[in-house]
């Protein structure tokens, strides 16, 4: 996969990350605290990302890390938010791994 393709991945990825969380917290009390928690960091990452930013990049990686956290927290804790923790999951993961590759292939690729 090559530097340009775990852009657009990790895009995807974090757009699909605030859209669940906008999805997720629609009906909540204190919306707009949750909205701004955790919706907004989501997209100001997706804008950095868009732009090329390598640290844009780094702190998706880093964030993804807590999102990863807060989805296992979540399917483990509450049953009637299982499947949004399961997504968030599986969506930090990508953001991780789309985050990570380009110095991942740079690291372990064979030289040319």
């Amino acid at each position: 996969m090559t530097r340009r393709r775990s852009r657009i991945v990790l895009g995807i990825a974090l757009f699909a990350l605030s859209v669940l969380f906008s999805l997720w917290f629609h009906d909540d009390r204190h919306r707009i605290a949750a909205l701004l928690v955790f919706t907004l960091p989501p997209l100001l990452l997706l804008v950095g990302v868009l732009r090329g930013s390598g640290k844009a990049a780094f702190w998706a990686g880093v964030l993804g890390l807590f999102w990863f956290s807060h989805g296992v927290m979540v399917a483990w804790s509450r049953m009637p938010e299982r499947a949004y923790g399961g997504l968030e999951i599986v969506l930090a993961i990508v953001v991780i791994l789309a985050s990570s590759w380009p110095g991942l292939h740079a690291r372990f690729a064979g030289r040319r």
